[in-house]
């Protein structure tokens, strides 16, 4: 029996259709849900969403960068005008709904055609307030702007909701290193004063987002540590603060989750790395799925941890740790392989 697999998001492909006819075709019998491929100026994740920042009249560059580590890219941050409140920021369009429902036209025309199974949902993803924010806007505007971003993102479901029948769509909300690698470090920050604090504010954000999903529309979770230019943010020393998350979400969540995506690093095919696995309390209904594949180890390396994941965790999908957009063109046809390979081990 194969395992099912899940791709995290961006694809450097030319085109929304060059993703559906290259993966659905290679992978489709594996796949419950396929992303556009976020392709163009989507591919490192969340840069594109720049403008909406800087075109903000009630914003201005506060004159600092921010990089998630040192490694890493600088990206602007945003600080109030002179005399500007934070209900005068707007954030009227994040252009996910508007992208996907171009998208959605072409899946479903690839679905008429065969080249697409037609059993798979278009995978939209939406990134809440705290991981956007954490790169754009200065730590002491955050909390004011997270529940205004948040309503965006809800205007965004909405209008995925309306445009898109619910038989054909997966929302995917992003708990990405701005989460994770404030409760591993467990520093004081905007969302808390201690990693209790910060585990109860990410928890209530996600749950209220994740309620806004109509009940007929699967909802996606995936966790991550970073991947600005191939490294974490931070490194995670176990599932722990996984797991708990996870549990947390599937205890308060009123609604199903059908899947939760958690990474697995290169190095770490240790029985201590998956060992919080054991306390792991989802529903029957939500698939959890390791990001345990990497390009560089290929299928030893793959197999090596699902054979340690499997001494704690029996059933579980494939991915790889985070998307595919900051990797080179040339290496995504043996990437799909893998992914492919993997499934029927």
């Amino acid at each position: 029996m194969s395992r099912p697999v899940y791709l995290v998001g961006s694809v450097p492909m030319a085109d929304a259709e060059a993703v559906f006819r290259t993966i659905g075709g290679r992978l489709g019998p594996h796949l419950k849900w396929l992303p556009d491929g976020e392709t163009g100026e989507r591919l490192d994740w969340i840069t594109w969403l720049e403008p909406i920042f800087r075109d903000d009249p009630a914003l201005m560059p506060s004159g600092k960068m921010f990089r998630v580590h040192e490694g890493a890219d600088p990206h602007v941050r945003y600080m109030l005008r002179p005399g500007k409140k934070p209900s005068d920021v707007a954030f009227a369009n994040l252009y996910y709904a508007d992208k996907a429902i171009k998208s959605y036209a072409t899946l479903s025309r690839l679905k008429r055609e065969g080249i697409v199974p037609a059993h798979v949902k278009l995978q939209v993803d939406l990134v809440p307030a705290h991981s956007v924010l954490w790169l754009y806007i200065e730590d002491d505007l955050q909390p004011a702007l997270d529940p205004i971003y948040n309503q965006a993102v809800k205007r965004e479901m909405d209008k995925l909701a309306a445009a898109i029948p619910s038989s054909d769509l997966a929302i995917q909300l992003d708990v990405a290193s701005a989460v994770f690698a404030r409760l591993q470090r467990g520093q004081a920050s905007s969302y808390g004063a201690s990693k209790a604090d910060m585990q109860a504010r990410f928890a209530d954000i996600l749950i209220d987002l994740a309620g806004h999903v109509p009940a007929s529309v699967d909802l996606l979770f995936h966790f991550c540590y970073g991947d600005a230019n191939h490294k974490h943010v931070v490194e995670p020393t176990a599932m722990g603060d996984m797991v708990d998350l996870a549990n947390e979400l599937a205890r308060r969540v009123p609604r199903s989750i059908q899947m939760i995506h958690m990474p697995v690093p290169r190095d770490r095919s240790d029985d201590a790395y998956f060992e919080p696995l054991r306390r792991l309390a989802l529903s029957p209904e939500t698939l959890l799925v390791l990001g345990l594949i990497h390009h560089t180890d290929g299928l030893a390396g793959t197999r090596r941890r699902m054979e340690t994941a499997k001494r704690y965790r029996p059933e579980f999908g494939i991915a790889t740790e985070c998307g595919f957009g900051r990797r080179r063109v040339e290496t995504i046809p043996d990437l799909i392989d893998l992914h492919a390979q993997a499934a029927e081990v």
